[in-house]
């Protein structure tokens, strides 16, 4: 069973996600804060991240190129609202393999993460 991190402020997003994805047989783990999310990276080992961009504190682009700096492999999508798609695909130059917008297309969001598990374990 694969592994992903979903990072998100808002918990009813986040919660919204984890439920969509639990159903789909993924084990789903969460976190609130770029901070934590950089240690549950270290000590969870996700096959894929779903990082939100705009949290408070510490922003997803910098989590981004934080956890790229210790693991190159991690499948790590980028969650934005649809007017911030620049933002996205300014993620996708600094490591990011995907960018998905708000709301969420969970059918996009799904193959998104197939594709990249595919793609790591090969």
């Amino acid at each position: 069973m694969s592994k992903i991190l979903v990072v998100d402020d808002e918990v009813k997003a986040y919660e919204l996600i984890k439920r969509f994805l639990e159903t789909r047989g993924y084990n789903v783990i969460t976190s609130t804060s770029g901070e934590d999310a950089i240690e549950k990276v270290k000590n969870e080992k996700p096959d894929v991240i779903l990082l939100d961009i705009r949290m408070p504190g510490m922003e997803g682009t910098e989590v981004l190129k934080r956890v790229r700096e210790f693991d190159k492999d991690v499948g790590i999508i980028m969650v934005t609202a649809v007017k911030e798609e620049e933002t996205g695909k300014e993620a996708l130059k600094l490591g990011a393999d995907e960018y998905i917008t708000k709301p969420i297309d969970f059918d996009y969001l799904e193959t998104s993460i197939l594709v990249d598990i595919t793609m790591r374990k090969n």
